[in-house]
């Protein structure tokens, strides 16, 4: 590790002075975050998931090589000072008028010292962000004075860049892919940058995200709503057959197991070529494993 990074839980902070996009992160006081995750882990588990989703996605940002630092907006004192530790600096929500006025006042708070930033407005809650593909949708979003990219549903918004010079004009909530679409903001057509689009609102996105690989403190929390982590493998592809969407795998140990078509579809895929390398997902152990979901390994 160089002069210009140190360590947070394996992951490298960058602190290099010279990156040229400055991130806003917005995170609610944490009584209130991530209410639809209540039903699958209770309330005093979804107060702690939404602080580890919004660490995990600092953490990850602070290593991307594009950021030069993040803001995070809010009001949440301790949640606060855990992202702080992190290399984080906190700003107050002081408008107080909802998100898209909390992440204007996010830009103000990073052109008040920086007047020429480039700035981007990131999800707080994308526990399997890689700094690599960050830098892949920043380097596109450069070279337009806005632009904005899909969340994994395509309905919603996970980043909104402003080019120095550019006011934000924020537009997130509900249907915001065509509002951002319809303001003039360039939409990041980018493949393979799915833990930048995969945002966690409910259980069902907490699985696909621990499929994608999440952070280390969303890790250690996940396993009481996923109720499959442990079971989470890569192993390779063995057999397919395209007409039965079946087939089987082996696991690193050579085992081979098979799955059905309804965990074939569960993992999005169209087809599967015999030694592609894949994450399954499972329940029960050894002899007794059933895989639920295969779908491709891509990191």
């Amino acid at each position: 590790m160089g002069p210009d990074a140190h360590g947070t839980e394996g992951r490298p902070l960058n602190t290099l002075r010279t990156a040229p996009w400055s991130l806003v992160i917005p995170l609610k006081p944490l009584s209130l975050a991530k209410s639809r995750l209540s039903p699958a882990a209770g309330d005093a588990l979804r107060r702690r998931l939404a602080l580890a989703f919004a660490e995990d996605t600092v953490a990850a940002a602070l290593a991307c090589p594009a950021v030069r630092d993040v803001v995070v907006v809010t009001d949440d004192a301790p949640a606060g000072a855990a992202l702080a530790a992190l290399g984080a600096r906190i700003a107050p929500d002081t408008p107080a008028a909802g998100l898209n006025a909390a992440l204007a006042h996010g830009a103000r708070t990073v052109r008040a010292l920086r007047p020429r930033a480039a700035v981007a407005v990131l999800n707080a809650d994308l526990p399997a962000l890689r700094p690599a593909e960050l830098r892949q949708v920043l380097e596109y979003a450069a070279a337009f004075p806005r632009a904005f990219l899909a969340d994994a549903a395509g309905i919603g918004t996970t980043l909104l860049s402003a080019a120095p010079g550019v006011e934000l004009s924020p537009l997130f909530g509900g249907p915001s892919r065509v509002r951002h679409s319809a303001s003039g903001a360039r939409e990041i057509p980018l493949a393979g940058v799915d833990s930048v689009r995969r945002d966690v609102d409910t259980g069902d996105d907490l699985r696909a995200a621990v499929t994608l690989g999440v952070g280390p403190r969303t890790a250690r929390l996940s396993a009481a709503v996923t109720g499959r982590y442990a079971a989470v493998m890569q192993a390779t592809a063995y057999t397919y057959d395209s007409e039965t969407r079946s087939g089987s795998v082996l696991l690193d140990d050579g085992t081979p197991v098979d799955f059905d078509a309804r965990a074939f579809d569960a993992g999005g895929l169209r087809l599967l070529r015999p030694g592609q390398r894949v994450r399954i997902e499972g329940d029960g152990e050894g002899a007794a494993l059933r895989i639920t979901l295969v779908t491709l390994q891509t990191f």
